[in-house]
């Protein structure tokens, strides 16, 4: 498979990690749209969020579950989650990631 995030997974890349463990990997994004923008992803190759379901939906949840933790660690008050979907939602890493936007007052705009 051809794909970034699983090699990053894989360590073939090598990424600056925040946080690891059997399902999930975060680390901070190569260009940060806030002061701290980190990329979490399930470790398990899942297309977008239209490929989640029943069989591989614990992991979203699992994510859900760390984000405030990863947030903790990294002292942030207030943070935004942001999931693309698909080219046409702005995807363009075709495995599903969620982006945890913080580290200045964000507006209501989305970044």
């Amino acid at each position: 498979m051809d794909c970034l995030f699983c090699k990053i997974v894989n360590g073939d890349i090598p990424s600056n990690k925040v946080y690891e463990d059997d399902k999930i990997l975060a680390f901070h994004d190569i260009a940060p749209q806030t002061p701290v923008h980190v990329v979490i992803i399930p470790k398990m190759h899942i297309a977008c969020a239209d490929e989640v379901n029943e069989s591989n939906c614990d992991v979203v949840g699992h994510i859900f579950l760390k984000i405030p933790v990863i947030a903790k660690e990294l002292n942030l008050d207030g943070y935004r989650i942001i999931n693309n979907c698909k080219e046409n939602g702005g995807q363009t890493v075709m495995h599903l990631h969620f982006h945890l936007l913080g580290g200045k007052t964000l507006g209501e705009k989305i970044v």
